[in-house]
């Protein structure tokens, strides 16, 4: 449950927050949004001071229905945001989300710490081979189809755990051929499944511990809460704190998040909760 981080070991024997940071207005969260240099560092200033561990940065949105963009500018995008938060915060964990192994390429060199691809390797066969040479933690995840596509069809012949679980099988083992020592599980919460097929996703997320890779939950916000209370992603919050509760009793070590300080609260009474019942 230790990864490296270029260096820098995180320990997620303690669940851990990674905060979002998008470089793009078509992310379906608009408070997640920024657009110049200012708006970046306020953002990621407020994530670090409400207890985030990783900021996560994104230059194309991964939203149901939204399209690809060109490859340099996604690269654009996120050099210009590693260029500032390395100068502002030399030590911080950065996290890309990018599917693409050309992005990856480009922005080693301005110092990410991590991959988080949505993916899992599926829409670009050379990232998980470059992610081995350049031995970065990667964020493995579920996904059917792609973003414009993946809410087209979301059935499963399977049980959709029993589903991942064959699907996470494979894609560890060429994980493991390429020479990726760390690997972070995600389950896709949103990407290609029903409403009905999140929430057993979250039951049986216990189940992926069999692998005995840290699992990370992104569900900040999403339609699986808020279709569910007949609210929208701006009125999520309280429902997203009640099933991160859930994520982390049922094994999750990292929560992907918009709202930094209700996410480390919620870590924070569970751990409290976890060392009180030893």
């Amino acid at each position: 449950m230790t990864i490296n981080c270029g260096g820098r070991l995180l320990d997620l024997n303690v669940p851990k927050v990674m905060s979002i940071c998008n470089l793009t207005n078509d992310s379906f969260f608009k408070g997640s949004r920024v657009n110049d240099e200012k708006e970046l560092i306020n953002m990621v200033e407020m994530h670090l001071e409400e207890g985030a561990d990783i900021i996560d940065i994104g230059g194309m949105s991964s939203r149901p229905g939204a399209k690809e963009i060109p490859v340099e500018e996604e690269i654009d995008k996120l050099v210009w945001a590693l260029k500032i938060l390395r100068r502002e915060y030399s030590d911080l964990i950065i996290s890309i989300d990018t599917y693409r192994s050309k992005v990856v390429e480009q922005t080693v060199p301005f110092g990410i710490n991590m991959v988080n691809d949505i993916s899992g390797g599926e829409l670009d066969k050379n990232l998980i081979p470059i992610l081995g040479k350049i031995n970065l933690p990667y964020i493995l995840m579920h996904m059917k189809g792609d973003p414009e596509t993946m809410q087209n069809d979301t059935t499963y012949k399977k049980n959709v755990v029993l589903s991942e679980l064959d699907y996470f099988k494979q894609k560890l083992r060429d994980c493991i051929k390429s020479g990726i020592n760390d690997v972070i599980i995600d389950p896709g919460f949103g990407f290609g499944k029903s409403i009905e097929d999140n929430y057993r996703l979250l039951h049986g997320l216990n189940s992926f511990r069999i692998f005995d890779c840290p699992i990370m939950v992104g569900i900040s916000r999403k339609s699986m809460i808020y279709k569910v209370l007949g609210t929208d992603s701006d009125d999520a919050l309280n429902g997203t704190t009640a099933l991160h509760m859930l994520a982390l009793n049922n094994g999750a070590k990292l929560l992907r998040v918009h709202d930094t300080k209700a996410a480390y609260q919620c870590i924070q009474l569970f751990s409290k909760y976890k060392l009180t019942n030893q």
